[in-house]
């Protein structure tokens, strides 16, 4: 790679500042919220803590079935019934699908909404509404709920606001019109793999502590240059980068929220070997650690075909880790503080297919919260006999978000400034669910 020079009395660039700064010096390659499109963007963290201090999003891209899952129908025909049977859980009344054996262990820690519904059958447009709780629209790119938080409230402890666990998911989880200062930090890998380790969280090779510290000074001076040529406000835009960047590289609290390998191996066997177990370990470090929301995803759940087997393939480690992340946070006096929400993009169809599978059916579905201030042991809203459509208390997508933002201390309809400029609501005609909450 061929190096530039910079003489500290030509008018450099802002792309030249940053080899200096980072490329030249420290070969960092710091994720997308450290990045430079910010200039100019302003922080306001106007809201204040809710309920909910963190939030962990569990996401099951594909569409989760809810007939196998939070809402089994035993009562009805084989053909819409499917192929498995439903368990009773520790609270009268609610049965979950067979195969969650330990979530219905802990039924009463969690809030099931069995009557979510929007109108849209395709994964992207789906995820976008799961993500953001927008429909979406070709005239504007919404935030997702991370982004929005990290807006809000910023860092905390010297941790990224928003985090997701192994990467963004996808390009609905990031900034949406809001500046990519406020987007997610994402691992670099997976906490289930062996060897596992944070990109970003170390220092490159021959590159210590003494040394650390003098890039910093040098970076200072030459944005001091900077600042004699450059208008002030763009200047202190950047330093955000800047001074997040050196946060979490030299903090000593981000490299122990994210060492999963501290972990006594009997607490992670509790959660699973596996990716499910591991990420939700990880989860609940980094939200123990002072992360506001955790945002990751487990597994495939598009399952048009051959169901019952994907089901037994999928379902018993996230059932396993999920409900050991409940039973952890509450243990360690973390769940009342910490907001748990588990979300797909739609459900699937009443009827099994010619291909022993069910396809993509948005009119209803089912998602689940747990603390954060929302009751424990219910049940909310209901699916009509063949979990066709929703039959009592229907859910839109921005009535749940608005509640989640509420749990938060986040007003959903609160105006943000997006491109034009133009104020846009955080959620646009969204009710509170006050009957989920305590």
């Amino acid at each position: 790679m061929k190096k530039r020079s910079i003489c500290i009395g030509q008018r450099a660039s802002r792309r030249d500042f940053m080899q200096v700064g980072f490329a030249a010096g420290l070969g960092l390659t710091l994720p997308e919220l450290l990045k430079t499109e910010a200039r100019g963007a302003a922080k306001f963290y106007e809201s204040k803590e809710g309920v909910a201090k963190s939030l962990i999003h569990i996401y099951l891209p594909g569409g989760m079935a809810h007939q196998e899952t939070w809402d089994p129908k035993p009562l009805a025909p084989s053909e819409y019934r499917g192929p498995f049977g439903s368990i009773k859980t520790n609270v009268t009344g609610i049965e979950f699908g067979e195969n969650f054996k330990n979530l219905a262990k802990v039924a009463d820690k969690m809030c099931v909404i069995r009557s979510m519904h929007h109108g849209e059958a395709a994964h992207e447009r789906g995820t976008h509404n799961m993500f953001t709780g927008y429909r979406p629209s070709p005239a504007l790119a919404y935030p997702s709920f991370g982004s929005v938080i990290s807006h809000e409230f910023g860092p905390r402890k010297n941790l990224p606001p928003y985090v997701c666990v192994p990467n963004q998911p996808n390009e609905y989880a990031g900034t949406g019109y809001l500046s990519s200062m406020y987007g997610p930090f994402g691992l670099g890998g997976d906490p289930a793999d062996k060897g596992f380790s944070v990109r970003d969280l170390t220092l490159p090779k021959g590159v210590d502590d003494s040394r650390f510290a003098r890039r910093r000074t040098l970076l200072e001076a030459v944005d001091s240059h900077f600042r004699s040529m450059e208008e002030a406000d763009e200047i202190e835009a950047m330093d955000t980068f800047y001074n997040r960047a050196y946060s979490l590289i030299s903090s000593k609290e981000a490299r122990e929220a994210f060492a999963i390998e501290k972990e006594e191996q009997k607490v992670r066997d509790a959660y699973g070997m596996n990716q499910a177990g591991q990420r939700m370990l990880l989860a609940r470090r980094l939200v123990e650690s002072g992360v506001r929301l955790v945002t990751m995803t487990y597994g495939s759940w598009d399952h048009h075909n051959d169901i019952k087997g994907s089901m037994n393939r999928s379902v018993p480690d996230f059932d396993k880790a999920l409900a050991r992340l409940l039973t952890d946070l509450s243990e360690r006096g973390l769940l009342d503080s910490t907001l748990v929400m588990v979300s797909s993009e739609f459900g699937r169809t009443p009827k099994i297919n010619k291909t022993d599978g069910r396809d993509h059916w948005p009119r209803v579905f089912s998602v689940m919260l747990a603390g954060g201030g929302v009751k424990g042991g219910i049940a909310y809203g209901t699916s009509d006999g063949l979990a066709a459509e929703p039959d009592e208390n229907p859910v839109s997508v921005p009535d749940f978000a608005t509640t989640v933002y509420k749990q938060l201390g986040i007003t959903a309809d609160k105006e943000l400034m997006a491109p034009g400029p133009r104020p846009i609501e955080i959620v646009a005609g969204g009710s509170v669910i006050s009957d989920i909450l305590v």
